[in-house]
């Protein structure tokens, strides 16, 4: 069997090229991808951590300017990047720049001093249950469906589900191709959506590919969710629970 890293670098360059000629007009002002200048850590985070026959993969929509856009990792809060997982040793010449930065969404990396809350949220839940990664990712598997990151011109985030229908499309098929090869890839015995977007394109996409594997939802840890505020890693560890990932 061929290394499952190396599959899965296939996949996302694949996708990066995929993704490198669609246009995106107003109001989006700046698109990022992190899977190009940051691709070295997502490299070793897939090196390291990418195993074939797991319980469960869980999978967001698109990453957030604090964590993956700065560190290449889904949901990647620098601090949990860093010092969890350990993928920190890389040193700052594994993340470069976008060829257009956003003035107001400065790639820093490492040294970003901000902190994706949504990916504090997932992450710390995880590194709570697992001290060592290595036991998390024995059993587990995080990915995002999308990895561009779309800004208006204020710096708002802009998700991939608010673009207008002509520009949806071919990134979905595009997402939607990568997404299936690499659920070929992992062989998970459990597809979780964090958020109900995600969980609509794993459904969609075990569907029409004939992956005949059970599909669930976790609630999504953004602070712009009034019950992601109240407790979120209590109601996610309940409904991993009822998923039947956590005892």
């Amino acid at each position: 069997m061929s290394n499952p890293a190396m599959q899965l670098i296939e996949i996302h360059r694949d996708l990066n090229a995929d993704l490198a000629g669609l246009k995106f007009a107003p109001p989006v002002h700046t698109v990022y991808n992190p899977l190009e200048y940051a691709f070295p850590v997502f490299r070793e985070y897939l090196e390291r951590f990418a195993t074939v026959g797991i319980r469960a993969m869980l999978m967001g929509m698109n990453p957030g300017p604090w964590g993956m856009a700065q560190t290449g990792i889904p949901f990647g809060s620098v601090p949990r990047v860093r010092d969890w997982m350990g993928l920190g040793d890389l040193g700052e010449g594994a993340i470069g720049k976008p060829g257009r930065e956003h003035p107001k969404r400065p790639i820093q990396g490492f040294s970003c001093p901000r902190v994706e809350v949504s990916g504090d949220r997932l992450w710390g839940l995880m590194e709570q249950r697992y001290p060592d990664p290595a036991d998390f990712f024995a059993r587990h598997m995080v990915i995002n469906y999308c990895p561009l990151v779309f800004m208006e011109d204020s710096g708002r985030n802009r998700t991939p589900d608010k673009l207008p229908a002509a520009e949806q499309a071919p990134l979905t098929e595009a997402c939607d191709r990568a997404l299936a090869r690499q659920i070929e890839v992992i062989r998970p015995r459990l597809l979780i959506g964090v958020g109900k977007f995600a969980e609509k394109r794993l459904k969609d996409v075990a569907s029409q590919n004939g992956f005949d594997l059970p599909v669930g939802s976790i609630l999504h840890p953004s602070p712009a969710s009034p019950a992601a505020n109240r407790d979120w890693a209590g109601s996610a560890t309940r409904q991993l629970a009822d998923l039947g990932v956590w005892g």
